[in-house]
């Protein structure tokens, strides 16, 4: 195909290309806002189907594949994964299989169930991802993944302490509503921190507010390994994987093994070394160094692979190698392979770039010492982030930890090594042009292949989320409308030159629905910024909760002005901000605004910017004094106080329907700095600010716990 000239738009998909496209997925236009189309090139739809094995290089070869896929089509008795949703919660009758029941009269079905029994219906099957065959009477024979999940997931479970604020037309409190804290764990330093939060700081932050506060639960960002680096990515939604937590959250005095380092000189020097890395922070305002702290942590987990561990504890291990198997091999693997040759793995040695060769083997074999710490560590990990949430659950909260997951993983980790044969090589994930980014986004992070996930009845999928479920009261899923489509931007081209790919959502939503209801825990999609049609009605169908942030909660279709609180969704979380926001005590003072004038980053005069700004917060402050909320009108109290007005906005959020509502943490003391900046990199200190107070000193964990502006905060949410 000709290239189009710099100057000419993009040249669209003929009508054999779209058809082709479509029977794979992959999009030839999309609607940014209602009434509007924009026509994907059919470069970036060709590129697409490149990756997915579909050669449409050429028009004869455009023909020749769409023939090919529309007799495979018309021959083909069943998909490679089939979804089933039972009727009840607990298994039983069979309620939906329309593959199934499309199927040729009289065609044979049999079922091996996971759990190792044989059906030859779909009724009355237990949940689980089980093997189908079917035979059809022409003798026709196909196997599929046939997965049977409830219909819905579980809801949050009631805190008591937390009720709805009576108003002159009462909101019916919905079941199941609870609030709690959301905190970037890395900023949450303790007097016991060895420089950055950790999974020991986690443990008495939920055990402090389940038992103190009545919180139902505390959100933290991801925990997912981290690629090495010097620097290391800050950023916790690049991570190498997503399956495996990151050891340097480790609260290394609480790994009993340390108490028997033999070496107390060593030992007292890295204590002393972890108390000057924590005055840097928190006494001498420097940022968090994640790889100041990891070196330390990795010279004292050294030492402790050096003890020999119990019985009991070596049982426990071998336990979970045996559980995590392959994956926990092959990230080991891949951890002591970048020791020696480099974080990214497509520039090792050849042999060593394919996992299941023979050299990387041989490799394995030879660093087998360095494959078993690495082991070794994440058994560590996985032992503390459980710890954290049972003395969650022991702390009174309903639902306890809840992790967050995310999109994808940076192209040089260990999971885009494991998993090469599921991820789309040559393609970034993004988001086209919208309202606030002209030139779109690129993430840097490989997507899924639904072609393999269905030819794999979604294993990796599956196994992802068991692992996070093992410790997780509950899971954000970032850009949760990634399970129904993601955009794809092929390597070399700019945002704006991708298109969209669409997975089997009804098969996604089943994997996740099936996997949270086994371990009874909640799933929060974050939906915000532009969502196809259809999304949220599905997702709220299956029981994901989804994102409400108070700014952005507006009657969009209607005039524009703020959403009064009785019409907000149940079905979410409610926030006032989150960690890619201004926080609430910077966005009500017009703070942000001046930040984003330092950096260079607005668009408009400063003049602009401020006004805008104003009338936004202005608008929102009008309803809230109508409401009654912001305290103290008409009785002398000090409406202009901006503590006064952030508790206003929580009132506000109690008003909702909303059946979780989150409190950032930093909110609690007037902290008046974002943890991370969009569109920024080495502009703005993203992902390494330990929280502060109003005046910019980091504040600790103890200090969080006596300050008497967050407690105000909380008895908002408590007194109702």
């Amino acid at each position: 195909m000709t290239a189009p000239r710099p100057d000419e738009p993009p040249a669209p998909p003929d009508d054999e290309l779209t058809r082709l496209a479509a029977l794979h997925g992959v999009a030839t236009s999309y609607s940014p806002s209602p009434g509007r189309t924009v026509i994907a090139s059919a470069t970036a739809v060709t590129r697409a189907l490149a990756v997915l094995g579909v050669d449409a290089g050429t028009p004869q070869a455009v023909r020749a594949a769409l023939a090919a896929r529309e007799r495979e089509a018309a021959e083909r008795l069943l998909p490679p994964t089939v979804v089933s949703w039972t009727a009840g919660d607990h298994g039983g009758e069979h309620a939906t299989c329309a593959t199934l029941a499309a199927l040729p009269p009289s065609t044979r079905l049999l079922i091996e169930t996971e759990q190792g029994g044989t059906h030859t219906s779909v009724e009355g099957l237990p949940p689980g991802v089980h093997r189908l065959t079917a035979t059809a009477p022409d003798g026709r024979t196909a196997s599929a993944h046939l997965i049977v999940a409830p219909p819905h997931l579980p809801t949050p479970t009631a805190t008591a302490t937390l009720t709805s604020t009576p108003t002159p037309t009462p909101t019916p409190t919905p079941p199941g509503r609870t609030y709690g804290l959301l905190v970037q764990l890395y900023s949450l330093l303790s007097a016991r921190s060895w420089g950055m939060g950790d999974l020991g700081d986690l443990a008495e932050l939920a055990g402090w507010a389940g038992r103190a506060l009545g919180a139902g639960f505390v959100q933290v960002n991801p925990l997912h390994a981290a690629v090495p680096g010097a620097p290391t990515d800050p950023s916790p939604y690049r991570p190498s994987s997503r399956r495996f937590p990151d050891p340097v959250h480790l609260r290394v005095e609480d790994v009993p093994e340390f108490a028997y380092v033999d070496e107390p000189d060593r030992v007292r020097a890295l204590l002393e070394r972890a108390g000057r890395l924590r005055e840097t922070v928190l006494e001498k305002g420097a940022l968090i160094d994640r790889d100041a702290v990891w070196e330390l942590k990795r010279e004292a987990l050294e030492l402790v692979a050096a003890v020999p561990l119990g019985p009991g504890r070596r049982a426990a291990y071998c336990d979970f190698l045996a559980g995590e198997g392959e994956a926990l091999e092959d990230h080991a693997t891949w951890c002591a392979l970048a020791e020696v040759h480099g974080s990214d793995w497509h520039r090792w040695p050849e042999g060593l770039r394919d996992p299941r060769s023979a050299d990387t083997a041989r490799a394995r074999r030879e660093l087998m010492d360095r494959v078993d710490f690495w082991s070794r560590l994440a058994w560590l990990t996985d032992a503390q982030l459980t710890a954290a949430q049972r003395t969650a659950r022991e702390a009174g909260m309903p639902v306890g930890i809840v992790h967050d997951l995310a999109v994808g993983v940076h192209p040089r980790g260990a999971d885009a090594w494991a998993q090469q044969e599921f991820l789309a090589a040559g393609m970034s994930v993004g988001a086209p042009p919208d309202a606030f980014n002209a030139r779109g986004q690129d993430w840097g992070l490989p997507p899924w292949r639904p072609d393999r996930l269905a030819e794999s009845g979604y294993a990796p999928f599956r196994r992802l989320l068991r692992a996070l479920f093992r410790y997780a009261g509950a899971l954000r899923i970032d850009h949760v409308m990634g399970l129904f489509r993601l955009w794809w931007v092929p390597q070399g081209e700019p945002p704006t030159e991708g298109t969209y790919v669409r997975y089997d959502a009804e098969a996604m939503l089943a994997v996740l629905v099936l996997e949270a209801s086994r371990a009874g825990a909640v799933v929060i999609g974050e939906d915000l910024g532009t969502v196809e049609p259809g999304v949220r009605e599905t997702l709220r169908e299956r029981g994901v909760l989804g994102t409400s942030v108070l700014w952005f909660e507006r009657d969009w279709e209607g005039d524009g002005r703020p959403l009064p609180p009785e019409r907000w969704r149940s079905d979410c979380l409610a926030t006032a901000t989150t960690h890619d926001l201004p926080s609430t005590a910077s966005r009500l003072t017009g703070d942000h605004v001046e930040l984003r004038d330092r950096l260079g980053l607005l668009t408009r005069s400063l003049e602009e910017e401020r006004a805008e700004a104003r009338a936004d917060t202005g608008e929102w402050l009008g309803l809230l004094t109508r409401l009654g909320l912001l305290r103290g009108t008409g009785g002398g109290g000090d409406t202009s106080s901006e503590e006064a007005e952030v508790q206003a906005v929580h009132r506000f959020l109690l008003r909702t329907p909303a059946r979780m509502i989150g409190v950032w943490l930093p909110d609690g003391v007037g902290d008046r700095r974002p943890q991370n900046l969009p569109g920024t990199w080495d502009q703005y200190p993203n992902w390494r600010l330990p929280i502060a107070d109003a005046e910019g000193r980091p504040v600790t964990l103890e200090e969080l716990a006596a300050s008497p502006r967050l407690r105000a905060l909380i008895d908002v949410l408590r007194q109702g």
